[in-house]
């Protein structure tokens, strides 16, 4: 398939074309089409760099897909009704939330326990989530018709027990924090902000919430995010067709536009974590956007940080 906005690098490769905006001095990076759109709604993406793939969930499919680099196929797993999220277990295989709690799966995705459901409410369901530098693993809910103050956070720990540690969220989304441990960064969608929290390492306690970054509802709502090894905070933008970076004191500058406008998540990937990988998902969409749900990589000059294995 024909990549989107690729050049010719000096290997003969596909590059991407970084460009300075003279208007508002923010970098412009373009990303590059490298899938079909396989996805109705894309989320999650995680590298495992014990099998040196990418993986994201198309989520209200209950499906987890895994792409490996180079021949760019794509594999599915039908796991559940949802499949929210997936992250590497430490102890092997993989942690998967799905509509209403947690499943283990073996290294090749296929199920092996189901953890107790953390609700009944069939009008609820996760929706995204992330592991702390000690490997516990934080996940979020929302309703379904995204009524205010549904949704929840909590936080399931290598011993396999749940706890609820935030309340009164609407759409629960990205989650990721700083390199030392001891910032968590969190986007509950409709307040129109990236929040940032004091966090102990050792208690797991989110203190001091503030905002980090405001998004004007114009350019988009905030969506999945993910951190780089400069404590840059890249957000995808749902509505809004861009991934956005932002410095560490909360400065907008880089800006990664693509051809639909519901970028859901990304996450960097690769053997050096230099490619950054951004889902997308044609839900609901009432106009045709051609490559709506398709999988997309930039390479944006700054390398990612390793995934933390699920501690259980």
């Amino acid at each position: 398939m024909r990549p989107h906005r690729a050049m010719l690098d000096g290997r003969g490769g596909l590059a991407y074309r970084r460009t300075l905006e003279e208007r508002d001095m923010v970098d412009a990076v373009d990303a590059i089409q490298v899938t079909d759109p396989c996805c109705g709604h894309g989320e999650g993406p995680v590298w495992d760099p014990r099998t040196g793939r990418l993986l994201w969930v198309d989520m209200l499919s209950g499906d987890v897909l895994g792409l490996t680099p180079g021949p760019d196929q794509v594999v599915r797993h039908h796991l559940d009704t949802v499949a929210a999220v997936v992250r590497p277990r430490a102890a092997g295989g993989y942690l998967v939330a799905v509509e209403r709690g947690f499943l283990l799966t073996d290294p090749e995705l296929r199920p092996t326990s189901r953890l107790p459901e953390l609700w009944s409410d069939p009008g609820r369901r996760m929706n995204e989530g992330g592991c702390d530098p000690a490997g516990r693993f934080f996940c979020g809910s929302m309703a379904y018709d995204m009524r205010p103050g549904a949704g929840e956070l909590y936080r399931l720990d290598g011993d396999l027990v749940s706890r609820r540690v935030l309340d009164d969220v609407t759409i629960s989304n990205g989650i990721a924090w700083s390199s030392d441990g001891r910032s968590a960064y969190y986007v509950d969608t409709p307040t129109q902000r990236v929040d940032v929290f004091d966090y102990d390492p050792d208690s797991a306690a989110l203190t001091g919430r503030r905002p980090f970054a405001r998004i004007d509802p114009a350019d988009g709502a905030p969506d999945g995010l993910t951190l780089d090894a400069e404590g840059g905070v890249w957000v995808a933008l749902w509505g809004g067709g861009e991934v956005r970076r932002y410095t560490p004191t909360g400065r907008l500058d880089v800006r990664i536009p693509l051809p639909v406008r519901q970028v859901t998540a990304c996450a960097f990937g690769g053997a050096d974590l230099r490619d950054l990988y951004i889902t997308t998902s044609r839900l609901g969409l009432s106009e045709p956007e051609p490559a709506a749900g398709a999988l997309f990589r930039a390479t944006p000059g700054v390398s990612g940080v390793p995934v933390t294995p699920f501690a259980g």
